[in-house]
């Protein structure tokens, strides 16, 4: 875990090869990243001030179901996800779950620590990860020389909660339906960002875990994704999603009652059943 983990930035001395070459050697091991690969990771410029092959943040994997950081452990490191899935969730005196967010790749990790120096949430690997590491004394005595690089930072970790209020809004504003349908579509969102299919993905999360962000039951997620299914807005294959109509999930506020939604869809399957088949109308026609 982290106490058996090196948390630092490495400053390459000017006796080594040159910091470019140095990176680069590292990066093949999936060890170190210089700070522009970091800042493209999180989508922001580059602080021009900076040198940015001197600094060289250290990267950690953990394996699916492995602790990133534990609630009430010391804070004194920034995540940066390189690759992998993962949950940050709140446990209450009985040992509940609350999930709080599931960070992917180019989100940052354990900002709620800042605060009171200790992190207030736990972290969770949901499958085979990837972390880059940034020592908070470290990342502030950088923002104090280097104002850009600072400014850039506030604006990530304002990001994460601008997020955090998104999901607090939605779930006070949206049926059920509306909120697992909104889920849908901003995770089809996010895989285009990182360049995989928007169309067809699978899920890290369990439906449990689901219903635990959007404040429902393990039920309703499941009857809901189902219902999808059933109206074709998209396929289901235990964790593998289809999304067949992403404009619908997005504007979409309530589902039918299921009696209405059979009748719908007896009604469609006998439409299309009476319909000729298209290789069949030229000899309708020449009939006619």
């Amino acid at each position: 875990m982290l106490s058996t983990q090196t948390s630092e930035i490495r400053s390459v001395p000017s006796t080594t090869p040159s910091p470019s070459m140095e990176a680069g050697r590292q990066r093949q091991g999936r060890l170190w990243s210089n700070l522009k690969e970091v800042c493209d990771l999180l989508h922001i410029p580059v602080a021009g001030s900076v040198n940015t092959d001197e600094l060289l943040f250290q990267h950690v994997q953990f394996k699916t179901g492995q602790r990133i950081h534990t609630i009430g452990q010391p804070f004194d490191t920034l995540y940066i996800v390189n690759s992998g899935f993962l949950k940050t969730v709140l446990i209450d005196e009985f040992g509940n779950e609350q999930v709080l967010s599931f960070p992917m790749k180019g989100d940052m990790l354990g900002v709620d620590g800042i605060h009171t120096k200790h992190y207030s949430s736990e972290a969770v690997a949901l499958s085979d990860c990837d972390l880059i590491l940034l020592p908070f004394k470290k990342l502030t005595a950088l923002g104090r020389i280097h104002l850009e690089l600072e400014n850039v930072m506030y604006g990530v970790m304002s990001r994460e909660l601008v997020r955090e209020q998104a999901m607090i809004g939605m779930l006070g504003a949206l049926s059920a339906e509306a909120r697992v349908a909104r889920f849908l579509v901003a995770l089809a969102e996010r895989f285009a960002q990182m360049g995989y299919s928007s169309k067809l993905f699978n899920l890290r999360m369990t439906r449990h875990e689901i219903g635990s962000y959007l404040g429902l039951t393990l039920e309703t997620v499941s009857r809901t994704l189902s219902a999808f299914n059933e109206i074709g807005l998209i396929s289901v294959d235990q964790r593998t999603i289809g999304i067949k109509d992403a404009d619908a999930l997005k504007t979409l506020r309530r589902l039918p009652p299921s009696r209405s939604r059979a009748k719908q869809l007896a009604a469609s399957k006998s439409k299309s059943s009476s319909e000729p088949h298209p290789a069949a109308l030229p000899q309708l026609l020449a009939a006619i």
